[in-house]
């Protein structure tokens, strides 16, 4: 498969998980100075990884939210429990990960995450109601 179409299907993932406005602003914010960077991510991450037979999309959101809480990745954090809702994944099962993450990888980041995740479904919840 050559560069252009892991991309191109990278971005088609990437896009159904996080939603095409925010894939739509971080590719019209990137500059010559990070450009390379969001091919490379859209490719191997959104195309090699994401698209690999092996593992549905909603386990990959979950092993997602559950790695990104335990190390502490606030920003990606986020953005992953806002596309959550793209994965179906619900906040019960959130709820579920994050109490694993506290056995595994520390009540301290859990705690951060479960503040960060109750922010996302606020947010969502009254944009929700506008």
């Amino acid at each position: 498969m050559s560069g252009s179409d892991r991309y191109q299907k990278g971005l088609k993932t990437r896009s159904e998980v996080l939603g095409k406005a925010h894939v739509e602003r971080a590719t019209a914010r990137a500059t010559d100075f990070d450009r390379e960077f969001q091919q490379q991510i859209t490719e191997y991450c959104w195309n090699d990884v994401w698209n690999r037979p092996g593992l549905e999309r909603k386990t990959r959101s979950m092993l997602n939210i559950a790695m990104l809480a335990s190390l502490g990745r606030e920003d990606e954090f986020k953005l992953h429990v806002r596309a959550s809702k793209n994965t179906g994944v619900t906040r019960d099962e959130v709820k579920e990960i994050l109490m694993q993450v506290a056995i595994y990888a520390g009540v301290p980041a859990a705690n951060t995450a479960f503040r960060l995740a109750r922010e996302v479904f606020e947010q969502a919840d009254k944009e929700a109601q506008s």
